[in-house]
């Protein structure tokens, strides 16, 4: 009996990655859940992963046919250890490839926007998610949600810009099926939650779930660089505070029917993913 090829979940420990990781096993596939730790995870095979040691590389991708990519976090040019790997990845015989990007990244543009021009060029399958901001940076291990539980503070850059904040969970969906479906999209995919809310309002919607005061503190863009930079690289600190810059004059004030689209379900709104992850625990 022949052994069916595996779908390499690279951050697999991850928020994203996790749950995709989790979400293909449900389905009776195959998966190689890749960490730097090799970390294991039920019904997967565990493996070790570091973008920064390409030595790793070829046991990461045996047996492999596609690959969900999570990029370096916090690595301004990530382009120069992915495409190494995506070459060796479509020379081991991966032939279907699933980035994970950013809604306010396009194609060419920073960072892993490198990564995604180079995409179609390297694999004939492919899909590039590009999810807005996320609902579980206010629940889970982001710096925000560490501001939440330490002095019910968020502090950001973003104004009163509004966000099409996502869930995880519907990002994951939607991987598995950019991963598992006949036919890939072969495009670039918008992910957002149902409404676009601000930070404000975010805040506001955690006091009411948690019963605890949560407060948004408006900052300059430059004094929330200089905030990030105390623990980021400058480089990231920068680009992220221009994000929030952006976010503050309206580039992220959408939403989109990818969610439902490919998952044939609604996406998941803020006040329910509160509850469920912080009323649960």
């Amino acid at each position: 009996m022949s052994t069916a090829p595996a779908t390499l979940v690279i951050g697999a420990t991850g928020t994203t990655g996790s749950r995709t990781a989790a979400q293909l096993i449900a389905a009776g596939r195959r998966v190689k859940a890749a960490s730097r730790r090799a970390t294991p995870l039920p019904g997967a095979e565990p493996v070790r992963f570091d973008w920064y040691d390409p030595a790793g590389f070829g046991d990461a991708l045996g047996g492999a046919d596609r690959v969900y990519l999570v990029p370096p976090i916090g690595d301004p040019d990530p382009a120069a250890v992915m495409l190494p790997f995506l070459e060796q990845a479509r020379a081991a015989g991966v032939r279907r490839a699933v980035l994970l990007s950013s809604s306010a990244i396009a194609q060419g543009g920073p960072a892993v926007g490198q990564v995604h021009r180079a995409l179609p060029g390297l694999f004939d399958e492919w899909a590039v998610l590009r999810p807005s901001w996320f609902m579980q940076n206010f629940t889970g291990t982001h710096a925000h949600a560490d501001g939440i539980r330490n002095d019910g503070t968020i502090h950001t850059a973003a104004g009163t810009g509004r966000v099409g904040f996502v869930d995880a969970d519907d990002i994951a969906a939607v991987a598995v099926r950019a991963l598992t479906d006949d036919r890939a999209p072969d495009t670039d995919l918008v992910l957002t939650g149902p409404e676009a809310l601000s930070h404000d309002e975010i805040a506001a919607l955690l006091t009411e779930v948690t019963g605890r005061p949560v407060v948004h503190r408006h900052l300059t863009h430059d004094a929330m660089r200089d905030r990030l930079a105390q623990v980021i690289p400058a480089e990231f600190a920068a680009m992220l505070a221009g994000m929030d810059r952006a976010i503050a004059d309206g580039a992220e004030d959408r939403t989109t029917d990818t969610v439902q689209r490919l998952t044939g379900r609604p996406a998941n709104g803020f006040r329910a993913v509160a509850e469920r992850e912080l009323l649960s625990v």
